[in-house]
């Protein structure tokens, strides 16, 4: 017989899902019915908040939803944190939960996992929390949560089904709606938009993580421009070494410099947060001068700087129809003087222990060529951030900006690397943030997928301290005891190595490489910085 919960799992994978991360319980045992005939692939984190991180992490590399089964109560709340990472990050998830049976819902009469008003504590991070009553609405249900979770702004959704209900008989599902076109932006605001920028002398490109799938029509459209583009941190890669790519956060002063003497502004994909333009400290953004914004959320125009002129619009379509309404001829120009100068002047900024954190991440880059990078909110990570460039888009992320979680490089990267098993991905996460989902080990060694964990050792909260220290308080709390990471991987099954010199450092980022499967990498802080 198909239930609710074989016909749901028939109507992911309808929809592209190839893989769900999730801890059966007695709660979704029907969800779990129909798994095993199914192509899905399911991956158990020892946590649910590991389950969200993974779906994350998988999202950024399929441009689908990251898909997580989870139970009613605990189950849900563990996995707020990476829902609301996802909401922050503009990430597409779908969060499937069981709920208590109809009858009990809502009576408070203290039923295993309940929760006063489960849906409403998920609509505090969801785009869209649905509760499903009736069988016959889940085609519209899946329907709706990935057309909301894709589409204009993307962000995670919520779909929960009470216990009873997913036992339920279900009719065969119909197939999917179809996907909605990118949002296209209006001929006469383009030919507007053309002509400011064919005018301007000095301009500028802003590019942030509504871009990434921009970077081609992007690269021509900033050589007709002769314009350099600046790229948040969502958007890094997308013009990889090009002469024009300015990989440096807006925060640093030799690039706030170049907006403020920019006579047009052109920015893509960027909802101009004050964690890529203020990083550590406010109201030091200039005015933007012409300032052209294409913006895919309505809501978003409103808020941050006021455009001049403003393009409802996806990225990628608004760069393609610029690049039609401008002359054909490229423009001569100082824009890669300017986009030279730039990248000079901005690592020139880094205070010295940010240069040698550079240091290291250049030369994973250099090491492992095209390898995804995806960071904790760690010291090497807080450096790219303000400067760095990988080698195509998509392949820097972390946690350290939006919503600045901890324990998120791990499962992120287990995420990733499932998705696209096709090079290692590092995993760059500190002592102290690795130590939030340290059990995710096991689950790295169950899916044998290619990771590299790369362990930036100070054997406690270094940052923190220092922010400490700085503001003239009395460090508590913020030395917790590192276990040994080398014996932890091992004990795991996982092949492990400690960097005994950053000359080292290369080599053995090679041979876990070769080796095809997970490693560990713990690398001393004392060695990176000569203490």
């Amino acid at each position: 017989m198909r239930t609710v919960g074989t016909a749901l799992v028939e109507g992911l994978v309808a929809r592209g899902v190839d893989t769900v991360f999730g801890i059966p319980g007695v709660h979704t045992l029907e969800l779990y019915r129909g798994l095993a005939g199914s192509p899905l692939r399911h991956v158990t984190p020892r946590h649910e908040q590991g389950a969200g991180f993974m779906a994350e992490g998988h999202a950024r590399a399929t441009g689908r939803p990251g898909v997580a089964f989870v139970i009613t109560g605990p189950g849900l709340t563990n996995i707020l944190t990476p829902m609301a990472q996802a909401r922050s990050e503009s990430i597409p998830m779908l969060v499937i939960s069981s709920t208590l049976p109809r009858h009990t819902l809502g009576r408070g009469t203290g039923a295993l996992h309940e929760l006063p008003d489960q849906r409403r504590l998920m609509e505090s991070v969801a785009l869209w929390s649905h509760t499903l009553l009736d069988p016959r609405n889940l085609p519209e249900a899946l329907d709706r949560a990935f057309a909301t979770a894709t589409t204009g702004r993307p962000g995670p959704i919520h779909l929960e089904i009470p216990m009873d209900v997913l036992a339920l008989p279900c009719d065969a599902l119909p197939p999917p709606a179809a996907p909605l076109a990118p949002a296209r932006p209006d001929p006469a605001a383009i030919e507007e938009a053309a002509r400011r920028l064919a005018a301007s002398r000095r301009p500028v490109i802003l590019a942030g993580g509504g871009a990434r799938r921009a970077a081609v029509p992007l690269r021509a459209l900033a050589e007709a421009l002769d314009a350099p583009v600046v790229t948040t941190v969502n958007g890094r890669g997308l013009l990889a070494h090009h002469p024009l790519s300015v990989p440096a956060s807006p925060y640093l002063p030799p690039v706030r410099a170049l907006l403020r003497e920019a006579d047009a502004v052109l920015a893509l994909g960027t909802e101009f947060g004050p964690t890529d333009y203020e990083t550590y400290e406010a109201g030091v953004m200039p005015s933007l001068a012409g300032l052209i914004r294409v913006e895919i959320d309505p809501a978003q125009v409103a808020r941050g700087p006021r455009p001049d002129l403003a393009l409802l619009a996806d990225a990628r379509s608004a760069a393609e129809a610029l690049l039609d309404a401008l002359p054909l001829d490229p423009r001569p120009g100082d824009g890669t003087l300017r986009a030279t100068h730039l990248r000079d002047a901005a690592r020139a900024t880094l205070i010295p222990a940010h240069q040698r954190a550079l240091s290291v991440l250049e030369t994973i880059r250099a090491t492992l060529p095209g390898t995804p990078l995806v960071g904790d909110s760690t010291e090497p990570i807080y450096a790219g951030n303000l400067f760095f460039e990988p080698d195509a888009p998509g392949l820097w992320f972390n946690s350290a900006m939006g919503f600045g979680t901890l324990g998120y490089a791990l499962p992120a990267a287990i995420g990733r690397a499932l998705a696209d098993p096709s090079r290692p991905v590092v995993a760059l996460a500190g002592d102290g943030g690795l130590q939030f989902t340290l059990s995710e080990l096991g689950s790295l060694a169950d899916a044998k997928a290619p990771v590299i964990v790369l362990v930036w050792n100070s054997n406690g909260y270094a940052e923190i301290e220092l922010a400490v220290r700085e503001a003239g308080v009395t460090p508590i709390g913020v030395t917790p005891s590192a276990p040994d990471f080398v014996a932890v991987a091992r004990a795991y099954g996982l092949p492990a190595e400690r960097a005994t010199s950053l000359d080292a450092l290369p080599g053995l980022l090679r041979q876990a490489a070769e080796r095809g499967g997970p490693a560990l990498i713990d690398l001393p802080t004392a060695v990176v910085h000569g203490t």
